[in-house]
């Protein structure tokens, strides 16, 4: 991978074969990282942007708790959307559902009746707004026949997804010395739910759901205050402390938050509710591109270019400290030199944004143009330069990376 900053950091090598992006930058120093929260972890997410605003070891792996239970979740919609389920297919509550995630079990619970059949959608309902482990192990097993099949399944949507470095052992979020997640991950799990499955999401907000006759009333805090919150998920369990994962919008800007590690869940709710407090009152959105303008380049082997225009798909924004300059820089990172041909749209490098030392924004870079195989002589002449300077690309490499 080739990580490019400036054109004046390249020039002493006399050969450039990385992209070169300029940095943008405001002249006074990053106030973000400033803000105190009591939770061990913790992260908040512009869901717009995906620029994160606050990090604290949103990194370090714990037990998600319940949390978990929002990538049962991502399962069961990917399950829906691409036509193998549907709201009303139904799932018996086997004996092993009812014992460990019944009434009689002692953790949270739909109260659903052993060996009776359940919609879908009803179980759905258990599982995010009452978190009803009972619905958790009933969907695992309807789905992949047992709770082990389904959290290979989990795990493997999940790094689809792009959660590098979370592990799931089952779908109740039920303690298990492997079961660990980042916060990072989770926000990622969240805004990967609001973005892919709008309607779906949608059961996150919803505040109560009775079923056998018993109201409960959704265990996420955040519905229940008037800040504009339409989810996810709590969780916790003695391994965890108190852990949520929350989103709420408020002009418009929709933030996600996660946290974890607290001791009490009237702290739970408190630091998050700070957090999204903090978020949409301090930050202030700077567009740093447009939708197709160019971004910056990336070198071609072998084509009838030697360099090609890179362009998002989407506005290039990072929200910054409101009334507060602070130092934004970005590079683009791609394996190159890119080799012909290659089509106009193809996603072909990736941009990242820091926000001082913190990385907040990274989003794909498309070819803005069509690369066709280059003629026999530029094929050679390509080749040519390769052998001869390839001494220096493999220096220029290990100067840049990792930076």
């Amino acid at each position: 991978m080739r990580h490019v900053k400036v054109a004046q950091c390249l020039a002493a090598f006399g050969f450039v074969w990385g992209a070169i992006f300029l940095a943008s930058a405001w002249p006074k120093a990053a106030l973000a990282q400033n803000f105190q929260t009591a939770a061990p972890t913790a992260i908040l997410m512009d869901a717009g942007s995906h620029a994160v605003l606050f990090e604290k070891n949103a990194d370090e792996l714990t037990a998600p708790a319940s949390m978990a239970k929002t990538m049962t979740a991502e399962v069961v919609f990917n399950e829906i959307k691409s036509g193998r389920l549907n709201f009303d297919s139904e799932f018996t509550i086997s004996e092993n559902a009812w014992r460990k995630g019944g009434a009689g079990s002692g953790g949270s619970s739909m109260f659903a009746k052993v060996n009776t059949p359940v919609r879908l959608e009803d179980l759905l309902r258990g599982l995010i707004v009452q978190s009803g482990n009972d619905a958790a192990i009933a969907l695992a097993e309807g789905i992949a026949g047992t709770e082990e099949n389904f959290a290979r399944m989990m795990n493997e949507r999940a790094k689809q997804i792009g959660l590098t470095k979370s592990t799931f052992r089952n779908a109740t979020g039920y303690g298990h010395p492997e079961q660990k997640a980042t916060v990072r991950d989770l926000s990622k799990l969240a805004l990967h739910l609001i973005e892919t499955y709008p309607d779906l999401y949608k059961i996150f907000g919803e505040r109560e759901f009775t079923w056998n006759k018993i109201r409960q009333q959704n265990r996420n805090p955040l519905l229940f205050l008037d800040i504009g919150a339409d989810g996810l998920k709590t969780g916790n369990i003695d391994e965890s402390g108190y852990g949520l994962i929350g989103s709420a919008v408020q002009n418009d800007q929709r933030l996600i938050v996660v946290v974890n590690g607290l001791k009490t869940a009237k702290d739970r709710a408190a630091e998050s509710r700070k957090l999204l407090d903090w978020g949409f009152r301090a930050f202030e959105t700077q567009q740093l591109f447009a939708e197709g303008q160019v971004v910056g380049e990336a070198q071609v082997f072998g084509g009838n270019m030697r360099s090609l225009p890179l362009v998002s798909k989407k506005p290039v924004r990072v929200l910054v400290p409101r009334g507060e300059g602070e130092r934004v820089s970005a590079r683009i990172i791609y394996t190159g030199p890119l080799k012909a041909p290659v089509q106009k749209g193809a996603e072909v490098a990736r941009l990242q944004v820091n926000r001082g030392d913190m990385q907040a924004l990274e989003m794909p870079l498309y070819a803005n143009e069509d690369v066709h195989e280059g003629t026999l002589s530029q094929r050679a002449l390509d080749g040519l330069l390769e052998f001869s300077t390839g001494w220096v690309r493999r220096a220029f490499t290990s100067v840049i990376e990792g930076i």
